[in-house]
């Protein structure tokens, strides 16, 4: 499987994102002193092909808020939405230039970590949720997997519920 042929929602380059998503500002509370309660300056996102949402309100600027609710959408869309994958199908580019002797190098914070966590979350669905032949075929380690699941909370809980649905160890 060729990259073209795996998209996964959380990769796709924000004004493509921002384009398949209804968008609506609010008013909330936050910082912003008088400014606040006078200007629509959060934002929702709901992704419309998905239902998918993601809302942020704590910065001052509505620009800002829709940056931060974009990348908690597309955070999101990693842990919502599986795309059909092969187990035996390449890691993607992004994938391989992330990875180093085995280590995936991402935080959490970066741009690159939503796409990341969708990858390794899809590759391990394919591999009906068991890591050693999913970070075989991501070509990192299984503690490497799971250490970048671990990054995202949410990631890993929803992993190890479905893994101990099935009476699978949870993973560590």
């Amino acid at each position: 499987m060729t990259d073209a042929q795996h998209h996964h929602p959380a990769d796709l380059p924000p004004d493509e994102l921002l384009a398949e998503c209804d968008v609506r500002f609010v008013r909330r509370s936050g910082p912003g002193g008088q400014h606040r309660n006078k200007v629509s300056t959060g934002v929702v996102l709901l992704h419309k092909p998905t239902g998918v949402k993601a809302e942020a309100n704590e910065r001052r600027s509505q620009a800002e808020n829709r940056t931060v609710a974009l990348f908690r959408l597309r955070v999101n869309l990693a842990l919502d939405v599986r795309a059909r994958r092969e187990p035996s199908s390449v890691p993607s580019a992004l994938w391989r230039s992330r990875l180093g002797g085995g280590r995936i190098s991402v935080g959490a914070t970066h741009d690159d970590f939503p796409a990341l966590l969708a990858e390794a979350l899809d590759t391990l669905a394919a591999c009906d949720l068991d890591p050693k032949p999913a970070s075989e075929a991501l070509g990192c380690s299984v503690s490497q997997l799971v250490k970048l699941l671990q990054k995202e909370p949410q990631a890993i809980a929803h992993v190890n519920r479905q893994r101990q649905q099935r009476g699978d160890h949870p993973l560590r």
